[in-house]
């Protein structure tokens, strides 16, 4: 579904922005690390050191509301003929446990060395299923 430049584009990337809405199509973006594979992007959940205890991420009780997501990798330059995008749409789940899981959360941790330290294993990981592509611009950047 992604074109290799495209993918490059999206792999050269340190952060993606998730865009969910609830029930009521009240939207909500927020900057996350992520990592993809095949068809499908992962975005673990990692230590909030600002979490209110109990309160569920605003992003997964949206996620639980309305599976439909996008999320946009982008690139800014001052000249802007540099300037690209990439935006994933698909439908959303939020795994718990399982082999999906646990190498979602393998993948990330191979991605970003700050995960190593935190404990995630019992932390929920968003698997986005890819349902449609759009890009634009300066893909090479």
């Amino acid at each position: 579904m992604l074109s290799v430049r495209e993918r490059h584009f999206i792999d050269t990337r340190r952060i993606g922005h998730l865009a969910t809405a609830d029930s009521r199509a009240i939207p909500h973006v927020v900057p996350a690390c992520f990592s993809l594979a095949g068809g499908m992007l992962y975005i673990a959940i990692d230590q909030k050191p600002k979490r209110n205890r109990g309160k569920s991420l605003k992003r997964l009780s949206k996620i639980t509301d309305n599976p439909r997501v996008a999320v946009v990798f982008d690139h800014y330059d001052e000249d802007w003929q540099r300037l690209g995008w990439v935006m994933l749409h698909g439908r959303a789940e939020i795994l718990t446990e399982g082999i999906e899981h646990d190498r979602a959360q393998s993948l990330m941790r191979s991605r970003y060395r700050q995960l190593a330290a935190m404990q995630i294993e019992q932390l929920p990981v968003i698997a986005i299923h890819i349902e449609r592509v759009a890009s634009w611009g300066d893909l090479g950047s």
